[in-house]
């Protein structure tokens, strides 16, 4: 970035789109090396517009832009290629992927990782046939780089090894600990071999899917606070989620 607060090419992914004024647009993407960002696509309405063919979602963008206050201005999208493009219930995974990064990523605070993990499942979904193990690994690695990194390979009350066999609840903000009776419903319950899986990415197995959806849907609400996922409902409809 230059002293203009001019960008020259940024990597990018288009997150979504609002009308602004009579033939603009307010264009939400999602910088490799930026973050979340919001630009003015002025004219992005019209029907000559070169804008207008190249704000595309779920491909990769270069994207220039110009300015130093909050709502910036695109200059230029240019279409890297190299996707095969989502349809039917890999759009709507798209979709939810895209919500979840609008509601919770802070503007222009880079996270690489995050980055690249949306990049990787935006490859996989138009060619998977298991959609929820990679919204899984995307709401894990997305969790972690928020702060809300997931304690599962201990107990937090005995500080012993989870036992695949034992049953566990996993309490928000605190971690798992051993299923007693006595202890009420607070928390998610889950067996520690779903807790195993999931710190070692596995999620072949039908129990550490269901239950592993169960608990990362319990972190982003909590995450999400008074916030809506539109998207998860449709995902619901498709027995996707």
């Amino acid at each position: 970035m230059n002293n203009l607060g001019s960008v020259d090419v940024n990597l990018s992914y288009l997150l979504h789109t609002y009308p602004y004024r009579e033939t603009s647009l307010i264009v939400e993407i999602y910088s490799k090396d930026c973050g979340r960002m919001s630009l003015i696509a002025k004219g992005a309405r019209r029907p000559k517009s070169s804008l207008r063919g190249a704000l595309m979602a779920f491909q990769p963008l270069n994207i220039t832009w110009s300015g130093k206050s909050d709502l910036k201005i695109l200059n230029k999208v240019e279409w890297l290629g190299g996707y095969e493009m989502l349809q039917g219930p890999s759009l709507i995974c798209g979709f939810y992927l895209n919500e979840l990064l609008l509601k919770l990523l802070p503007k222009e605070d880079p996270y690489v990782k995050l980055f690249d993990a949306y990049a990787w499942a935006l490859h996989q979904l138009p060619i998977a046939i298991d959609f929820e193990s990679i919204l899984r690994k995307f709401e894990f690695i997305l969790l972690k780089e928020l702060g809300y990194g997931l304690s599962l390979e201990k107990d937090v009350l005995t500080g012993e090894a989870i036992i695949p066999n034992l049953n566990y609840r996993y309490i928000i903000d605190r971690g798992p600990v051993i299923s007693r009776k006595d202890e009420g419903a607070q928390g998610v319950e889950l067996i520690g071999q779903t807790l195993i899986d999931i710190s070692e990415g596995r999620y072949e197995d039908s129990l550490t899917l269901l239950q592993s959806k169960l608990l990362m849907r319990s972190l982003i609400n909590h995450c999400l606070g008074d916030q809506v996922l539109h998207t998860r409902q449709l995902l619901r409809d498709l027995q996707k989620i």
